[in-house]
């Protein structure tokens, strides 16, 4: 099936809030825009959640985090303490554009102090002939079910490099297992865990590819053939 032509322009948000003449926060929001000759209905569809999706957070950043900043600015001026400068970002990366598919990532990061920030990640697979989001079970027909089947995967990854992760990962794995927690790329699905879930800081967000085949189903097997 030939490749899904479509483009990504990436918009900035930027600001540096400051209070007393102190830059107290800055924040830089990415977000894609996509067009195409074909799902351009669609298209429009994610281009106003995402530029929603983007203006909430911005809002996000300039009350609740700001307010948070201005806080923390006072108490360190009482104490004689340095001044810390919070920073919030998003940045996304398009990781499968075939046929039907689109498939997005998003990592938002905070530091609100502290040795480091976080960062957050959240991902959509999106079949772009029927506009909706594609679900784990719908790429994983595996038996027993489509959740062991994938923590055996990923368990089996892990033994590789257990030294990245914490010692009881075996528990950790299946309580923090997250079912919207995945996103496609052409070789397979990627299941990720968030910081902290399964391993120390250093190690990052950790993502399992599962490469496509058998019970594994390549999502671009479920577009239609004719063209929109």
């Amino acid at each position: 099936m030939e490749l899904s032509p479509v483009s990504v322009k990436k918009n900035v948000i930027h600001h540096d809030l400051t209070h007393n003449g102190e830059t107290l926060l800055t924040y830089k929001i990415e977000y894609p825009e996509f067009s195409a000759s074909r799902f351009q209905a669609c298209l429009l569809k994610l281009n106003r959640y995402y530029k929603s999706r983007a203006l909430e957070f911005q809002q996000y950043c300039e009350t609740a985090l700001f307010s948070m900043a201005v806080e923390q600015y006072h108490a360190a001026m009482e104490h004689h303490f340095p001044v810390r400068t919070f920073e919030a970002m998003q940045v996304y990366e398009v990781t499968d554009q075939r046929a039907c598919v689109l498939s997005v990532y998003f990592d938002r990061y905070e530091y609100t102090g502290g040795a480091h920030g976080n960062t957050i990640r959240t991902s959509q697979t999106w079949n772009l002939q029927t506009c909706g989001s594609y679900k784990l079970k719908q790429l994983v027909h595996c038996p027993p079910n489509y959740k062991t089947y994938l923590l055996t995967k990923i368990e089996a990854q892990i033994q590789n490099n257990p030294e990245l992760y914490f010692e009881n990962y075996e528990e950790l794995i299946a309580e923090a297992f997250d079912k919207d927690h995945f996103y496609c790329m052409p070789g397979g699905i990627v299941v990720y865990y968030q910081q902290y879930d399964i391993a120390p800081y250093a190690s990052g967000i950790r993502g399992f590819l599962i490469p496509y085949g058998g019970c594994v189903i390549n999502p671009e097997r479920l577009c239609r053939s004719r063209t929109i």
